[in-house]
């Protein structure tokens, strides 16, 4: 028995076929390929789209298909089979598509369905060009037009991340897909406001501190700047009354003399850092960390504190002094080794709070909530004075 061998064609083509005798791999093939096509060959098909990528497959007088790197185009099929005659290729931007006259024309209005619906004398209006290899030509960009066949395919806007919806509506309309239309436009819409929604970013604060004088307030209230890294900077003297810091990393940087008032700085990691005359009246602080900052103004400004939740807080090793925090809420936060000299803690709930090793000397704690409040080693014992209303 002879020597097998196989008929190749152009990807799309059934024309101009060459006899090729099966060698033993399939780079011979592909090198046979490029030379008698003056092509580059890059991939091989069978007559029903399947890849070959195993030569030992191959059967004698098989079909194969070259393509430079494309994907296997349906071959243009006679008017006598209906069933294949339903199948077209479209060459969309240097890209194919093959999809069936009926998903072309399920949106009866569209300008693809009047260029592939037919009546009595053949297509109501005449499909745009082809080229070599038959497909339709279509002047548009492939990345928007793939999301739009694949709505007329399954009813559903499905596409990939980083491709803009903006575009896709663009060619939405300019193929008449109303039904697409209004899904796209609330897309739009609702991203549109989630990006509004987005909190600023570390680069957006610093860009603002550029632009103003420290000694200017700088107005950040009710911004959204959750999570953001504001590590090291100076923001003293800024409005954040009602701003979002929650989980911010504020680590050593300069708050003194800030509006915090009613702000959310839960969970915020505030260590080292410079908090004089701060003011934060009803802040949530909660799970904040805010260990060895210092609170303290030479001058005497009280950082104003009150009734500011600090429940679970560690502020250990922080210079409180004279610092402000009636009826403040310390249940469960670590305050040890703190200097709270002169500190008004008047009506607190310092249940379960832990004062060991702080220095309470002249602090107001009448009315406080001291239930299971620890105050080992504390460098003052605490006077009756300071607890009896």
């Amino acid at each position: 028995m002879g020597q097998k061998h196989v008929i190749l064609f152009i990807n799309g083509t059934n024309s101009n076929g060459v006899v090729c005798d099966i060698s033993d791999s399939l780079e011979h093939l592909l090198d046979f390929s490029t030379l008698k096509f003056n092509v580059k060959a890059r991939r091989l098909f069978l007559e029903d789209g399947t890849e070959i990528k195993d030569i030992s497959l191959l059967r004698n007088k098989d079909k194969l298909y070259v393509s430079q790197g494309d994907d296997f185009i349906e071959l243009p099929t006679s008017s006598g089979d209906s069933q294949c005659s339903e199948w077209v290729t479209l060459n969309v931007g240097g890209k194919y598509f093959t999809t069936s006259k009926r998903t072309l024309t399920s949106e009866p209005s569209s300008m693809l369905a009047r260029m592939f619906s037919e009546d009595n004398d053949g297509y109501l209006f005449t499909p745009s060009s082809t080229d070599k290899n038959g497909a339709y030509l279509i002047d548009r960009t492939p990345t928007y037009f793939e999301p739009i066949l694949n709505y007329l395919r399954c009813g559903q806007l499905v596409y990939d991340f980083n491709v803009n919806p903006e575009g896709i509506l663009e060619e939405a309309r300019f193929f008449g897909i109303e039904s697409i239309i209004p899904i796209l436009e609330q897309t739009i819409s609702q991203t549109k406001i989630s990006k509004d929604d987005l909190p600023l970013t570390r680069r957006d604060v610093v860009h603002a501190l550029i632009q103003t004088q420290y000694t200017s307030e700088l107005r950040f209230q009710g911004v959204n700047l959750s999570g953001a890294d504001l590590s090291k900077l100076d923001l003293r003297y800024i409005n954040f009354k009602y701003a979002n810091l929650q989980g911010c990393n504020l680590t050593g940087s300069n708050l003194s003399w800030c509006c915090l008032e009613r702000a959310d700085l839960s969970h915020a990691v505030l260590d080292n850092a410079q908090l004089l005359g701060v003011k934060s009246l009803c802040a949530n602080l909660e799970g904040v960390t805010m260990k060895n900052c210092n609170f303290k103004d030479p001058a005497g400004i009280r950082a104003i504190m009150e009734g500011v939740n600090l429940k679970g807080a560690i502020l250990e090793g922080s210079d409180m002094g004279g610092v402000n925090l009636r009826v403040a809420t310390l249940k469960n936060a670590n305050l040890k080794n703190c200097d709270l000299r002169a500190a008004v803690l008047a009506g607190a709930d310092l249940e379960n709070c832990d004062l060991s090793g702080s220095d309470l000397h002249e602090a107001n704690l009448r009315g406080a909530n001291l239930k299971d409040a620890a105050f080992e080693l504390m460098l003052t014992p605490l006077h009756m004075s300071q607890t009896i209303r």
